[in-house]
């Protein structure tokens, strides 16, 4: 079997077919990044840095090859995959980094006393695979040049990619630039087609995965693992609404405009877009809302498949009043963008239904009357990766901060949601269903954390341990000793 890549913007054939691959070719392509990955988990980790920057300056280099291949595919623009192809490249340099500072193996020594034996524990990667599902909306960022992939390559984990239908031959041309980066090319796979990745998440050699998707994509892969005859973790980024909560005291100069283009950016298919959006009940205020995303015009999304569930999430709002809409751009898979419109009692009486996610440039706009009612309504929302509060006091958003900080991961004063930051103290992650495991993230420098597992050494001989875990430390890393860092 195989499958089409399709031009965006016409909705028209691109080339030729991708094979899909079989059982046996995912089976292939899994033990050669396992066999591969036996030598790379050896690797130092400052030998793995190097091969990391290596890697960062080979998609550099290539840059203007691979935006041309994804906007054949994505529609997207130079510019936003420029953008995109630095941060990807950015992200692989980040955790060259993390390497070269130590602190990722959270190396504990605690001597011998006399009542305790000598212990002493390391963070180690995981004996395995690790199975990445590429998403749509960046065909960098989030695919086979994204930060589930160098994450795990960092921690010392061979990686196998299973391609998004919507980006295939931009996969390929990705994974070869990347490939040709590595000391071995097989530590990175890629396998194309619905029934592959099942067949990936089923191999035993397979040892974690993850998935930035829909909550029904993820579903369907935790039951996989679920009826795996041996359980592996699973970390799933999936639906998010990112509430945007407007209080009485915020400056609302720019406030209509800036969720606007929030809204609207992408074509609204980020993660992080702001579909919720509550606001004093001011006529004015929101006037200027309805004025600013009826002034914005879409576009054509990823796919025609999300285009038509961008459509069926419209639909299933349409019991409230459509406050504004957009242009929808050319194309036959534009998208229109539309808000709602309603109060906070109406919003309250349709939860949890009203507050799902739509995946695209569509939001609803509660109007409220008295903020002290804000709280009980958001701590009925669920979770979410952002959460965010437009005041000019700090005492008036006590409340709702304390609620937001239960809901979502991040948590953004005066600013908007959209544009997730590549840094150490970076959290892509919260509660159901925004992702699976709340204490990891997909994005900074934590994201290591995912591909890694404890090792606690009892009494154990210098000879044999590794060397962060040696009293000399040669590494220079850091290390706690008896409780003290």
């Amino acid at each position: 079997m195989s499958l089409n890549s399709h031009d965006p913007r016409t909705g028209a054939i691109l080339g030729e077919p991708v094979a899909e691959a079989d059982e046996a070719r995912v089976a292939a392509v899994v033990e050669a990044a396992a066999a591969a990955g036996t030598a790379w988990r050896a690797v130092p980790a400052r030998e793995r840095a190097a091969v990391l920057d290596a890697v960062a300056a080979a998609l550099d280099a290539h840059a203007d090859e691979l935006w041309r291949a994804a906007d054949e595919e994505t529609a997207l623009g130079e510019t936003r995959l420029r953008g995109e192809i630095a941060r990807s490249s950015g992200q692989f340099r980040l955790f060259a980094r993390v390497l070269l500072d130590g602190g990722y193996a959270e190396a504990v020594i605690d001597h011998a006393d006399g009542t305790r034996p000598d212990l002493r524990r390391m963070n180690r990667p995981l004996p395995g695979v690790v199975g990445v599902f590429a998403a749509s909306n960046f065909p960098f960022a989030f695919s086979v040049a994204g930060g589930d992939t160098a994450s795990a390559l960092a921690a010392g984990a061979p990686v196998v990619v299973k391609a998004h239908p919507g980006h295939p031959r931009l996969s390929e041309l990705t994974a070869r630039i990347i490939g040709a980066a590595l000391p071995d090319p097989a530590l990175l796979g890629l396998v194309h087609g619905a029934e592959a990745g099942r067949t990936l998440v089923r191999h035993p050699a397979v040892a974690a995965v993850g998935f930035t998707g829909s909550i029904g994509g993820g579903k369907a892969i935790k039951a996989l693992i679920d009826a795996r005859e041996t359980p592996i973790p699973f970390y799933g980024e999936l639906g998010s609404v990112n509430p945007v909560v407007i209080l009485p005291s915020a400056d609302r100069d720019g406030l209509a405009e800036g969720f606007a283009a929030s809204l609207t950016l992408g074509v609204g298919q980020f993660c992080t877009n702001p579909g919720l959006l509550f606001l004093p009940a001011d006529d004015a205020l929101l006037t200027a809302v309805a004025e600013a995303v009826g002034a914005t015009t879409g576009g054509a999304m990823l796919t025609e498949r999300i285009r038509d569930g961008y459509l069926g999430g419209l639909k299933a709002k349409d019991g409230l009043a459509v406050l504004a809409e957009g242009a929808p751009g050319e194309g036959p898979w534009a998208a229109a963008p539309t808000v709602f419109g309603t109060d906070l009692a109406a919003f309250t009486a349709l939860l949890p239904g009203i507050a799902e996610e739509t995946f695209g440039p569509s939001a609803v706009v509660v109007t409220y009357t008295d903020p002290a009612e804000l709280p009980a309504v958001l701590a009925r929302l669920a979770g979410s990766l952002t959460a965010t509060v437009h005041a000019g006091d700090p005492a008036e958003a006590a409340a709702v901060t304390e609620v937001l900080a239960r809901t979502a991961g991040r948590l953004i004063w005066n600013s908007w949601p959209t544009g997730v930051a590549v840094t150490w103290a970076q959290h892509h992650g919260g509660p159901w269903p925004s992702s699976t495991a709340p204490a990891h993230t997909s994005v900074g420098a934590a994201a290591l954390r995912r591909w890694l597992a404890p090792v606690a050494y009892q009494d154990w001989p210098e000879a044999l341990l590794p060397p962060e875990l040696h009293d000399a430390n040669p590494l220079g890393v850091p290390q706690r000793v008896d409780g003290a860092s």
